[in-house]
């Protein structure tokens, strides 16, 4: 099986060895490219890279859809990666045998899932992004795929998620969801505007993606396994825990959620 996992960085990092298995992709390459980064640039063939700075790493995965050919296709990023767990260094990550053992119990393999506890992942996001951009997909997805509408809704309701927009997925998976993901964020696109959003706030299509893997796995009913992740360097989890709080507490005193 031929195994390509994409490891998605915007500048130069340490990056794992077996490059047979993992392909270093330089995201937004047209801006972020500077002399000496020998990575695959996500702006060659068939491409997006220019929305890199609203569409994060998925510049890569459009690319992957439009130009990689492997048997299966994956999505990892420079300092969070798969791996059996131990210790956060990258000679602990998966090797190609275990990714093909994980593939033939399903055709997906996703992180797994972040637990809110006191959030639903719709609260989630608007406690921490504007809220039209999600509220924009779902209008999307009632009038374009209604089919998924109920998926979405309970997806939204649930207080975890598999997050990150990390996966392993065969090709015919990969190609299904990919179709499906950048025709639904495309029309959020055009429909929002986001000139006066934040540089981070203005990652929107990212964070979208990122609550909608869920949707379009539990809608198409389809097969998975989750793997454990590590992240090298400090993961900061208190501050990222008082934040949500403080993101929670302090919104909620402004505005009352309505939806979900």
């Amino acid at each position: 099986m031929k195994i390509k996992v994409m490891v998605a960085a915007h500048k130069e990092f340490p990056m794992p060895e077996n490059k047979n298995l993992y392909l270093p992709v330089l995201v937004g390459a047209t801006k972020n490219y500077k002399e000496g980064i020998d990575y695959q640039r996500d702006d060659v063939g068939e491409n997006i890279s220019l929305k890199n700075p609203n569409f994060n790493e998925l510049t890569a995965v459009y690319w992957a859809w439009k130009n990689l050919d492997a048997d299966a296709i994956g999505l990892v990023h420079y300092r969070r990666l798969f791996s059996k767990g131990g210790k956060r260094e990258l000679d602990n990550i998966l090797n190609k045998e275990q990714i093909e053992q994980l593939l033939e119990e399903a055709p997906i393999v996703l992180p797994k899932k972040r637990k809110y506890y006191i959030e639903s992942n719709y609260s989630h996001y608007v406690h921490a992004h504007p809220e039209e951009p999600l509220d924009v997909t779902r209008d999307v997805i009632a009038e374009k795929y209604p089919r998924y509408l109920n998926a979405f809704d309970q997806v939204m309701h649930k207080t975890s998620a598999h997050m990150f927009n990390m996966f392993i997925m065969k090709k015919k998976e990969f190609n299904q969801y990919s179709e499906w993901l950048f025709d639904v964020l495309f029309k959020v696109e055009d429909r929002i505007d986001i000139s006066g959003y934040s540089v981070q706030d203005a990652r929107v299509f990212g964070f979208l993606s990122e609550r909608l893997m869920d949707v379009w796995i539990e809608a198409n009913n389809k097969k998975y396994v989750e793997e454990k992740w590590i992240q090298l360097g400090e993961r900061k989890i208190m501050l990222k825990a008082l934040n949500l709080i403080k993101r929670k507490f302090i919104k909620d005193s402004k505005k009352k959620i309505t939806h979900f």
